[in-house]
């Protein structure tokens, strides 16, 4: 195949990220977002709320938000408090990031894949911005749909805490929004305070 044809077979191949269904439900509460809306919330957040994050790299963020759930066209979505899914979820993923990203050409490939790496060692300025995007936005939704989602799962305090004990490290502001986004849930009953 030559690069150009390398590159739009990816292309195409990436257009089934819109049928990865998510359990956050969009704003109105109406039905679930898919990966692909997910992705390009977060990488618009990504430019919106980089004061809170000063001296990262917003455009290298922005790519890695858009890629990094492109391996569940193969690996599907595992609900972030799915401990049992989370089990097999990473062996899951790098055989989808191998085929995935294997399809571009040979230096594309490559950048994705150590950009996608990157997002999941969570280390470096970027990749913890990036997490907190992935982290915060489902929060917002959850918060604007009436904490739907949240209530659907059963899902606790103890769990969201621990899925972000990361976050205040990288942005205090941030940290301080969702714990009171947490709080008021919890006084709704949509989360259990364990």
């Amino acid at each position: 195949m030559t690069r150009i044809e390398q590159q739009i077979q990816f292309i195409r191949e990436i257009d089934k990220v819109k049928n990865i269904y998510r359990q956050t439900y969009l704003a109105d509460g109406e039905r679930k977002e898919n990966d692909a809306e997910h992705s390009w919330h977060i990488a618009l957040m990504a430019m919106l709320l980089k004061e809170y994050v000063p001296g990262v790299d917003v455009m290298k963020v922005m790519v890695m938000v858009l890629i990094h759930d492109l391996v569940e066209i193969d690996a599907g979505d595992t609900y972030a408090y799915d401990s049992r899914g989370a089990e097999t979820k990473r062996a899951r993923e790098v055989q989808a990031a191998d085929r995935i990203f294997g399809l571009l050409p040979k230096d594309q490939g490559e950048y994705f894949r150590e950009l996608w790496e990157e997002f999941e060692s969570y280390e470096t300025k970027e990749a913890k911005y990036a997490h907190l995007l992935d982290n915060f936005q489902p929060l917002l939704l959850n918060d604007a749909s009436g904490g739907k989602s949240w209530a659907e799962h059963g899902v606790k305090k103890s769990q969201i805490y621990k899925r972000n004990e990361k976050i205040e490290e990288t942005s205090e502001d941030v940290w301080e929004f969702m714990k009171n986004i947490v709080q008021k849930h919890i006084e709704k009953g949509n989360i259990i305070d364990e």
